[in-house]
């Protein structure tokens, strides 16, 4: 599954172009973004669409440089259960 990619934005588009999945980050600096929303259409969920949505965004962090601060509930819970995310996760102070 590819998903298509804004600046802050990971999503998948069906054969209509309508939204069907996104995932959604807000910057605060160069180096860090919050992941603020997940949303998958109901027709996707239980086939693991939002797990892949953060790791399309942990891939990104890896290659741009820039950490995560996961407030989204799905995403948090995706971080606290992958210890292998523990490099691009940061928290508050």
């Amino acid at each position: 599954m590819d998903f298509s990619k804004e600046e802050n934005r990971f999503y998948l588009d069906d054969k209509n172009g309508e939204n069907i999945a996104e995932i959604t980050m807000s910057p605060t600096s160069e180096t860090l973004k919050i992941i603020d929303h997940t949303w998958v259409d109901e027709s996707l969920r239980g086939q693991g669409v939002a797990a892949r949505l953060v790791e399309a965004v942990v891939n990104d962090a890896r290659e741009k440089g820039y950490k995560i601060l996961p407030l989204c509930p799905f995403a948090k819970s995706e971080f606290e259960r992958k210890s292998e995310y523990a490099d691009v996760l940061t928290s508050v102070r």
